[in-house]
C-alpha cells in the first residue's frame, strides 16, 4: 500500500511522544531539573530555590514522588533529584535510586533550606531550580515541555541556552501535519515493524503497571472498584478499569515505568490500556493491536496539540476519545466511524477540569473512556450529535479546533481559580 505524505513524520511524532517515565511527569520534571543543577554545582546544596508556574504547583502538590518513602510535593521531588537523580536518564531520572539513597531524602529535606516562588512570566509550563552550596551556584531551567532544558548556569556563567516553544521546540516534528483523515490512512498503510519499538513498548509497560494497580493496594482503587461493580463479563467496564488501575498505581508512587503520551503517563495509559483490553477480548493479532494503539495515540496527540501540555482541561478526555477510536478500528471502523466517534465523545465530556495529579485522576480516566465508548456506540446505533449543538462543528477537524480553543483560551481563568482553591486562597 502506498505510504501517506507524512509517513516518516508520523513515525517521528510517535518516537518523540511515546517516552518512558517513572512517576508523575511534573514532579519528575522537577527532579530532572534538580538533578541537572546538582550535577553542575558539584557540591551538596545548602539552599534550594524552586521557581515554578501555577500548573506545575497544581500537578505536583498531591501526587506521591517515587523513591521518597511516600512523600508528596515539590520539595520532595527536588530533594530526591538532588540526592539520587540521574539527569542522563531523562524522565526516568529516579529509576536507579537505591534504598539507601531513598532513605537519605528526608534527612536532606530537614538539613537544606528550601524556598518556593511562583513564576510571573506567564508560561504555562515553567520550572527553574537554583542551588547554592560549597561556595558555588548552579541553575537549571525547563520550559514548555517536560524534558526541554532551556538554561544552564554555573556561578553566574551561562553554560547552555536553548529554545522554548509550545509546539515542542525546534527539534520536534511539526504537529500541524496531523489530521484525522491522514492518521487513519497512515494506520492502514504503516508497516507494523515500524511501530514495534514505540507502540510495542507502550503495550508492554502500561499493561504491567495496570496489572499492578489492579492487584496491589494503590490510591483509591478505582480500577478494582469498577471491576467489583460490573463483574468480569462487561468488556467496556474492564476497559475503563484497566486504564484506571494504571493511574491508581502511578498517582500513588508506584515505581514501575509507563509510556507517556503528550507528556502525560495518565494519557499514555488511557490511550492504550482500553484498546489492549478490547484487542485481547476480540482475539486481535499483534499487527491489529499495534495499529489500533498507534491510532489512539495519534488521535490523542492531535487533540492535545492545540490545547498544550498543561491546561485546566483534563487531558484524560483527549486520551479517552483516542482510546474509543482504537476500539472502533479493532471493530473495522473506517474514517467516517472514527470521525463521528471523536465528535460524539467530545460533546459528552469536554467540560472535565484538571485540578492536578492525584488519586482521583483514575476516576476521571474511567469517565473519559466511558464517554469515548458511548460516542462510538451512539454512531453504531445511528445516533450522533450535530453541528451547532453546543461546541460541535461540522467536520471533525473543526470540532477538535473548537475544543482546543475552549481549553487553551476559554479556561485560562478557570485554571487560576482552580489553583487558588487548591492552595487555599
Amino acid at each position: 500500500m502506498k505510504k501517506t505524505p507524512h509517513y516518516q513524520e508520523y513515525l517521528q511524532i510517535l518516537e518523540e511522544e511515546l517516552l518512558p517515565a517513572m512517576g508523575c511527569t511534573e514532579p519528575i520534571s522537577i527532579a530532572l531539573a534538580a538533578a541537572k543543577a546538582r550535577e553542575l554545582l558539584g557540591a551538596t546544596p545548602e539552599r534550594v530555590v524552586l521557581e515554578v508556574s501555577g500548573n506545575i504547583i497544581k500537578n505536583v502538590k498531591s501526587v506521591v514522588v517515587p523513591n521518597t518513602g511516600g512523600l508528596k510535593g515539590m520539595e520532595a521531588a527536588a530533594a530526591v533529584g538532588i540526592t539520587a537523580g540521574r539527569a542522563d536518564l531523562g524522565l526516568e531520572v529516579l529509576s536507579h535510586v537505591t534504598r539507601e539513597e531513598a532513605e537519605r531524602v528526608k534527612a536532606f529535606l530537614e538539613q537544606c533550606e528550601f524556598t518556593i516562588q511562583p513564576n510571573r512570566g506567564g508560561k504555562i509550563f515553567y520550572i527553574r531550580v537554583d542551588l547554592s552550596g560549597g561556595g558555588h551556584t548552579a541553575s537549571c531551567e525547563i520550559t514548555d515541555f517536560h524534558t526541554n532544558l532551556t538554561l544552564l548556569v554555573k556561578d553566574g556563567e551561562v553554560i547552555f541556552r536553548g529554545c522554548g516553544e509550545i509546539t515542542g521546540g525546534d527539534d520536534q516534528t511539526d504537529r500541524s501535519v496531523l489530521s484525522v483523515q491522514e492518521i487513519v490512512d497512515f494506520i492502514n498503510c504503516v508497516d507494523p515493524k515500524d511501530l514495534r519499538p514505540t507502540v510495542g513498548r507502550q503495550i508492554q509497560y502500561n499493561t504491567a503497571i495496570s496489572q499492578e494497580g489492579m492487584t496491589g493496594k494503590w490510591g483509591a482503587a478505582i480500577g478494582r472498584t469498577i471491576r467489583q461493580i460490573h463483574g468480569e463479563n462487561d468488556l467496556a467496564a474492564r476497559a475503563s478499569a484497566a486504564a484506571a488501575a494504571g493511574s491508581d498505581a502511578r498517582m500513588s508512587g508506584c515505581e514501575m515505568p509507563v509510556i507517556i503520551v503528550s507528556g502525560s503517563g495518565n494519557q499514555g495509559m488511557t490511550a492504550s490500556l482500553p484498546v489492549i483490553e478490547y484487542a485481547n477480548a476480540l482475539g486481535a493479532s499483534e499487527e491489529q493491536l499495534l495499529r489500533a494503539v498507534a491510532l489512539s495515540d495519534l488521535i490523542t496527540i492531535h487533540q492535545k496539540t492545540p490545547i498544550g501540555r498543561l491546561s485546566a482541561f483534563c487531558g484524560a478526555v483527549s486520551a479517552g476519545v483516542g482510546a474509543a477510536t482504537g476500539v472502533a478500528y479493532l471493530h473495522g471502523g473506517d474514517f467516517k466511524v472514527i470521525a463521528h466517534t471523536i465528535a460524539n465523545a467530545l460533546a459528552i465530556c469536554s467540560g472535565m477540569i484538571c485540578d492536578g495529579a492525584k488519586p482521583s485522576c483514575a476516576a476521571k480516566i474511567a469517565s473519559a473512556v466511558d464517554a469515548g465508548l458511548i460516542g462510538y456506540h451512539m454512531y453504531l446505533n445511528g445516533n450522533q450529535f450535530r453541528s451547532g449543538e453546543g461546541i460541535i462543528k461540522k467536520g471533525v477537524e473543526n470540532t477538535i479546533d473548537s475544543v482546543g480553543r475552549l481549553a487553551r483560551m476559554g479556561m485560562r481563568e478557570t485554571d487560576n481559580e482552580i489553583l487558588d482553591i487548591m492552595v487555599g486562597n
